[in-house]
């Protein structure tokens, strides 16, 4: 756009998706992909409305401290899958706090949220699982930033060696894209890409393939498998700091808990590595591979494995709920059903500051306040956030449901 007007702005703080934040002389909130606090720069404006501007980063002309030279090939031409290469590792995680902050803040109107800085993953080669679009040769690509182009890769920093390895040899042709994933602690590899009957070259014969391939991955001193179609962090490491995180938060409440609800429960990493042996556990979960995977990681606890979407779930009584819903967070539908446990503590694991801020809005109205929540840096080289929040349930709540649950199909694994 050689014609929008360019302007000289001062970025005054980073706000959630990842973007700088600063204001014209009107007022007017400008919105600058790739800046960060304190720094003066030149932009484009695109797309102004009356209360905001959307922008092009053109110069920087007074850089922040913080602000380094994007290492990656690849970024530099263009990819957006790394959208904070330019940012120096420990200032991207404080950062990160600083916008989860805010929007408590800001979304959910408390004052003066209990926001600690968490653990953080190592910067580089800390990807296991990677999901990448193919180009018009077949190779794995990323999107370029804010387009719909592809850039093709023949390696990854982020990613595991392994499977940055994958890379340069493997095509594919006939599928829109693939899901790759490799176990730190077996050496097993999966690839999974729909339609099934796409022709793919170049991957070892070691590597299981189609959606019932598994991985066994090792966190907390527990093997798990991992079906190619299941979600899973995006590494043992980050899975081993998030369940140490969630096992902080929580507390003694699980100690002393004598059922316990893991929603979203995926394969089981919570209810695996969190929970006494001999609470009751119920995992509830949407994906029928992840069910799958936990009914094998969960043999021998006392468990049951509800398939159904934790919207739809009928509650049964618990003591204390963990819950790790996707980016977009709980919403009111999942609210009701978690609330309707009568939990004293509920456990949230957030990847998103807003969707945070959003049900942290709704758990107040139901009762539970925020006590107090720790950010990991699960995702370095990204603006992506994982938050661990405690919520305590206040004697005089009282909540009434809006939405009927409907009945949930249940495994129960033996005792």
């Amino acid at each position: 756009m050689p014609d929008a007007p360019r302007v000289r702005l001062v970025v005054e703080r980073v706000v959630a998706g990842g973007d700088g934040l600063a204001r014209e002389p009107s007022g007017r909130v400008v919105f600058v992909p790739g800046a960060l606090p304190g720094e003066v720069v030149d932009v484009q404006l695109l797309g102004a409305k009356r209360d905001f501007a959307r922008s092009t980063l053109v110069d920087v002309i007074e850089p922040s401290p913080h602000r380094v030279a994007a290492p990656c090939q690849h970024r530099t031409r263009g990819c957006g899958g790394c959208d904070w290469q330019h940012v120096e590792p420990t200032a991207q995680h404080l950062l990160k706090v600083e916008v989860v902050r805010d929007a408590l803040r800001r979304t959910a109107r408390i004052p003066d949220p209990d926001v600690a800085v968490g653990a953080a993953v190592s910067p580089w080669s800390y990807r296991t699982s990677m999901r990448f679009a193919l180009d018009g040769d077949g190779r794995p690509a990323l999107h370029r930033a804010r387009s719909n182009d592809l850039v093709g890769l023949d390696s990854c920093p982020v990613a595991h060696p392994r499977l940055s390895a994958m890379l340069s040899s493997l095509r594919i042709s006939g599928a829109a894209e693939v899901s790759l994933r490799v176990s730190a602690s077996s050496g097993d590899a999966s690839a999974w890409w729909t339609p099934s009957d796409a022709v793919a070259q170049g991957l070892g014969r070691e590597v299981g393939t189609g959606e019932l391939a598994a991985i066994v991955e090792r966190v907390a001193g527990h093997d798990l498998r991992v079906s190619a179609s299941s979600f899973f962090q995006s590494g043992p490491e980050a899975a081993e700091l998030l369940v140490a995180a969630v096992r902080g938060v929580a507390g003694d409440a699980l100690d002393s808990a004598g059922t316990v609800v893991d929603a979203y429960g995926g394969v089981g990493l919570f209810a695996a590595t969190v929970v006494p042996p001999a609470t009751q556990l119920v995992v509830v979960e949407g994906s029928a591979s992840a069910c799958a995977d936990a009914r094998v990681n969960l043999v021998g606890r006392n468990v049951s494995v509800d398939h159904t979407g934790v919207e739809q779930w009928r509650p049964a009584p618990a003591d204390v709920v963990i819950a790790d819903p996707s980016r977009h967070g709980l919403g009111a539908a999942a609210v009701e059903r978690l609330v309707l446990t009568a939990a004293p503590t509920i456990v949230l694991i957030s990847c998103d500051p807003v969707s945070l801020a959003r049900d942290a809005t709704l758990l107040r109205a139901a009762g539970y306040l925020l006590a107090r929540c720790v950010v990991l840096d699960l995702f370095p080289q990204s603006h992506h956030v994982e938050v661990v929040t405690r919520f305590e349930r206040q004697p005089t709540a009282t909540f009434t449901p809006r939405h009927p649950a409907t009945p949930s199909a249940t495994y129960t694994s033996d005792a």
